[in-house]
């Protein structure tokens, strides 16, 4: 295949070149996240002709998700994120390997995998990853390419760069509780050029070319396309070593038991029972259990006296991932018995219809 064909119109310009191929041939990419963040970087990775890509995500395609994930088709609904992501990059670009990972990242397996990689990008959503995601870069010496999404607005910055400031340095709480984009809702264009940045941060790595966001945080809005971009400093007082960090993440992720809804239909008319329903109010389909208390995850802390301690409780969401973060939150309350639906109302839609 010919690639200098290929590549022509990027290796014609002098600050990449036969030489600046090669890097991005050679290079390894690490994106964890499918979802809107995903979609807009791995394609513009793979159509620069970045060599090998990892795509980590356990999350399946809900029809909710194509608005703003478009590199995905309609008729992957209900498959494997990852692995439609790596059918469409050998659709794009055949020169590219891609490692789908359908799994969910976790201190289990973060450090081993961000060890075979040169660059890490977070394309989450989820806080609490992001601080893992971070700190695991820091173990193992590798720079993350952050993104964030707020609304109309977006963040991108590069953490842990030639030992430059990280996550932590610019956020140092991590009790902050930010919405992601199920709850605080978005508008595909901004994750899309929130992507696209981050993928251009890559590029700039790996080309060794242009300024890097490091020690800088680019804030872009895209109701009135102002932007903004904020120095901050490193924090030399931030220590991470491999046995705090499995000790930290391990602790928080082995407290979730999750649960298939075939195994506790005996269980929907149990009265001793409760099954809370953390989606938001205005969120379809409608569950009609007979034992049923719906708190959105904004809420629950705030309402948590409504529960009780001692009663089973089967917590669901849309998809199963927060429905998690409320099991979590409740069992650092003392709640003992709680289980959280796995895959959400969109993996027992058919299952309810039949049965309830």
């Amino acid at each position: 295949m010919n690639t200098t064909a290929r590549y022509n119109r990027q290796i014609i310009l002098p600050e990449i070149g036969d030489s600046g191929q090669e890097k991005l041939a050679k290079a390894k990419v690490l994106i964890i996240g499918a979802g809107g963040l995903g979609a807009a970087v791995l394609p513009y990775l793979a159509g620069a002709g970045v060599g090998e890509i990892g795509i980590i995500d356990d999350d399946i395609i809900d029809v909710s998700n194509l608005h703003r994930q478009v590199i995905y088709k309609n008729s992957a609904v209900g498959k494997y994120k990852v692995d439609e992501a790596k059918f469409m990059v050998s659709e794009l670009n055949p020169l590219v390997k891609v490692n789908a990972i359908a799994e969910k990242l976790s201190a289990k397996n973060a450090v081993d995998l961000f060890e075979n990689y040169d660059i890490i990008v977070d394309a989450t959503d989820n806080i609490f990853i992001k601080y893992l995601i971070n700190d695991a870069c820091i173990i193992t010496h590798k720079p993350m390419v952050y993104g964030s999404i707020f609304r109309f607005q977006g963040q991108v910055s590069v953490f842990n760069y030639q030992n430059g400031p990280t996550y932590r340095c610019l956020y140092p709480d991590e009790k902050t509780n930010a919405l992601n984009c199920e709850d605080a809702g978005v508008i595909g264009i901004s994750v899309g050029i929130i992507g696209m940045l981050q993928a251009n941060e890559v590029i700039k790595m790996i080309l060794e070319i242009g300024e890097v966001l490091s020690g800088k945080i680019l804030v872009y809005n895209i109701l009135n396309n102002e932007q903004q971009k904020f120095d901050f400093e490193k924090n030399t007082n931030v220590m991470i070593d491999k046995t705090s960090f499995l000790e930290k993440y391990n602790v928080v992720e082995n407290q979730v038991d999750e649960i298939l809804l075939e195994k506790i239909l005996d269980e929907i008319n149990n009265d001793e029972v409760l099954f809370l329903d953390v989606r938001n109010e205005d969120e379809l389909p409608k569950i009609n259990f007979k034992n049923s208390l719906q708190i959105p995850l904004m809420n629950l802390e705030n309402e948590i006296e409504k529960l009780n301690q001692n009663q089973k409780i089967f917590v669901y969401c849309q998809s199963g991932i927060r429905s998690k973060k409320a099991a979590e939150l409740l069992q650092k309350n003392n709640f003992k018995n709680i289980k959280s639906i796995a895959g959400g109302v969109l993996a027992m839609k058919q299952l309810l219809k039949e049965k309830v």
